[in-house]
């Protein structure tokens, strides 16, 4: 075992007596050591019960032999550090994720580890670190919230919240409006309750194959949830046992069936820089050319929230993701001779789930589109690429031309969208947001609710090389590629450019001809530098661009 390197023989006698410091016996360390790495905190509401999970798995591992050890890792809430200087921090908590868990596993000489997470960034911060350790491993979210129920009944979300502003803000809504939806919106722990990025990785997990079934869709408040988890402990041992390590499990294959899966869901488009990142810790290369070739043959058979009124507690309910997985295998989608943490191949492992609710997960022959959820878009703006969650987009937006209106920072343009200085046809630009001239890549839910909350996302389009949440719905096209900071063509855009979208022909074009591009450039002068601080300053330096999935470039 690897942990005999900090129990084993009369030169580990000082280590044995820190352990037995903590109260360890010796029959604890015949065992092996099992790392339980947990987020919980007492700031976000998908990581407030944390530490009742890790419990119940560290049960788990026990009951099968192991000796589970406990520890924390951090996780920003991005529902609390949206629109203001804490979203830079976001996206970059990712790789402290990885490294931190990477640091505690390398540091004490764990035999396997169970990773605990719920909400965005640290989902695929802890898969890069399974990757790159490669020690057994699994993984067991905290589960999604329930969505919430306003005065009248009606199901609502943290997004209803954020729109429910913009509604204020235009005079289409009052005070006592705002305050249904705050007090409604979010009934208790988990990960916010629609197709969000924390449960568009949850669920993904499952397809990657690093987690057991019902991980993304089992609600946080059930039962079951506790059950699940210390099963995911016991199923860790064995994983031990066989000593399957996570590079085993995510292979290219699983990759592409993560792919294909983010695209039949309707998963949020920060998707696509959370996976290329963890494939990259598999030494595998995931390219936008690979995501927009998946998504033109996958069919979309799930609209949930932002882009319909159902919550991943009705596709809990409708058979969860083994359901939908099975659906695409037997309809030839999946590669379904990839192992998983169960120890069984894909297609052996959900063959036995149905779909409960063909409304809530379509057929093929009866699917929202024959093209997946999350389309790419090139063009001189974006030649190295960029993204639109097309199945939150309203049919009459597909395709838009319209007048440029620029902003230098997501603070400049709720500005203008609030105090009404942005009309129907226009094209909302927010650049100098990217992963190193934000830095890290702010969310723009702020703005995208605000247009929504304003009666106007059929009516006007959002570009940014910065994202947006999983919570955004309307033509909201992020990761633009390169960005401003790059020198992206992006930062030539002037006030009344005429930007056109055609997200069927996955084309995106700044209509103003090469010669005038080439004076523009000729003339520009680079954005002075933000002052930073911190390991924010460091971050910005190193980072890699978005179509690369904003890893770190060492």
């Amino acid at each position: 075992m690897i942990s005999d390197s900090v129990k084993k023989g009369i030169d580990k006698a000082p280590h044995r007596s820190l352990f037995k410091a903590m109260g360890y016996t010796d029959a604890e360390l015949e065992r092996p050591l099992i790392g339980i790495i947990h987020a919980g905190s007492e700031i976000v509401p998908g990581h407030i019960h944390l530490d009742k999970i890790a419990k119940a798995v560290a049960d788990g591992v026990r009951m099968a032999g192991g000796t589970p050890v406990l520890m924390n890792t951090i996780g920003v809430c991005d529902g609390i550090a949206m629109g203001h200087a804490g979203m830079h921090y976001s996206l970059a908590s990712r790789e402290l994720v990885a490294d931190t868990v990477e640091t505690m596993v390398m540091a004490h000489g764990f035999d396997a580890i169970a990773l605990i997470p719920n909400c965005d960034k640290i989902v695929p911060g802890m898969l890069m670190a399974a990757a790159r350790i490669n020690r057994p491993a699994i993984l067991c979210s905290g589960g999604p919230m329930l969505p919430g129920r306003d005065s009248k009944g009606v199901e609502r979300n943290l997004n209803d919240v954020f729109e429910a502003v913009g509604a204020y803000a235009s005079g289409n809504a009052d005070e006592e409006y705002v305050c249904d939806m705050e007090n409604s919106a979010c009934p208790g722990c988990g990960s916010c309750s629609g197709m969000f990025t924390a449960n568009s990785m949850n669920c993904l997990t499952e397809v990657l194959g690093m987690a057991m079934s019902g991980n993304g869709t089992i609600p946080a408040v059930d039962a079951k949830r506790i059950r699940f988890a210390k099963e995911s402990g016991m199923q860790l041992m064995k994983i031990f046992e066989a000593q399957v390590k996570p590079r085993d499990i995510m292979t290219g294959k699983s990759f592409q069936n993560a792919l294909t899966s983010d695209m039949a869901l309707g998963c949020s488009t920060n998707s696509i820089l959370h996976l290329p990142a963890i494939a990259n810790e598999c030494e595998i290369a995931l390219s936008l050319d690979t995501v927009d070739e998946i998504s033109r043959k996958t069919p979309n058979l799930c609209k949930l929230a932002p882009a319909s009124k159902m919550h991943i507690s009705d596709l809990y309910y409708a058979g969860g993701i083994q359901a939908l997985l099975n659906r695409l295998n037997e309809n030839g989608y999946l590669n379904g001779d990839v192992m998983t943490v169960a120890l069984k191949p894909l297609g052996e492992y959900v063959k036995n789930a149905r779909v409960s609710n063909d409304n809530v997960i379509r057929t093929v022959d009866n699917a929202y589109s024959n093209q997946g959820g999350i389309a790419v878009l090139r063009g001189n703006i974006a030649p190295n690429g960029c993204v639109v969650k097309q199945s939150a987009v309203a049919p009459e937006m597909m395709k838009h031309s319209g007048p440029a209106r620029v902003f230098d920072s997501e603070e400049e343009s709720i500005a203008a969208i609030t105090s009404g200085k942005i009309v129907k046809g226009d094209v909302v630009v927010i650049r100098y947001e990217g992963p190193a001239g934000g830095p890290g890549m702010r969310e723009m839910l702020s703005p995208t609710s605000a247009v929504a909350g304003m009666g106007l996302d059929k009516d006007v389009a959002l570009i940014t090389d910065g994202r947006f949440s999983g919570a955004t719905r309307g033509a909201s096209i992020g990761h633009i590629s390169p960005e401003a900071k790059s020198g992206g063509l992006i930062a030539l855009v002037k006030e009344g450019d005429i930007i056109e979208i055609d997200i069927p022909e996955r084309k995106i074009n700044l209509k103003v001809d090469d010669k005038e591009i080439e004076k523009r450039r000729n003339e520009f002068v680079p954005k002075e530098d933000k002052v930073l601080t911190g390991w924010l300053k460091r971050y910005a330096k190193i980072v890699s661009s978005a179509d690369k999935g904003a890893i770190i470039n060492y």
